[in-house]
């Protein structure tokens, strides 16, 4: 069989088939406000020391803020906060403001209220990868709270209740 190169759609269509827990990575701006975007490629990488990694497009706005401040937050969301994840998907410049009952304070990281868990985390490592840039962060602080994870498949938001 010929090796071909997929199409752009094509790739992202076989990529809609991995379900993923849905993420907010938050960074802050300038200004001081919380700037964040929604994200399904990050990973655990380590225990010892307890490492993760975010993957962001360098055309993003996050992408320079985490570069510039060297530190982001991750939320996994709840199965009930569909509205943060549509609203940090949407782009910044078209996004109404979030209420401020929506983040909290962890570590040196702004994080999303009631998420079912939240880390801070101090960039270490930064690697280019395509038109990508994975960000290795240090854990420095996590959160636990409760809930059923927010999933993302087939280009749709779902999830499960556990009994």
């Amino acid at each position: 069989m010929k090796n071909q190169r997929a199409s752009d759609q094509l790739y992202k269509d076989a990529w809609s088939k991995f379900a993923s827990g849905v993420t907010v990575i938050t960074t802050m701006e300038t200004s001081g406000s919380v700037h964040g975007m929604t994200a399904s490629s990050v990973t655990s990488v380590s225990l010892d020391p307890p490492l993760v990694l975010v993957v962001v497009g360098e055309e993003r706005q996050s992408h320079e803020l985490i570069e510039n401040n060297g530190r982001f937050g991750i939320s996994i969301l709840r199965n009930d906060q569909v509205d943060i994840a549509i609203h940090f998907a949407t782009p910044p410049e078209e996004r109404d403001s979030i209420s401020e009952s929506n983040i909290t304070s962890l570590g040196q990281s702004q994080v999303i209220s009631g998420a079912i868990a939240s880390m801070d985390c101090l960039v270490t490592d930064a690697y280019k990868a395509g038109d990508h840039t994975i960000f290795l962060g240090n854990v420095c602080a996590i959160q636990l709270g409760k809930g059923d994870p927010l999933v993302w498949f087939q280009r749709e938001f779902g999830g499960f209740n556990s009994s």
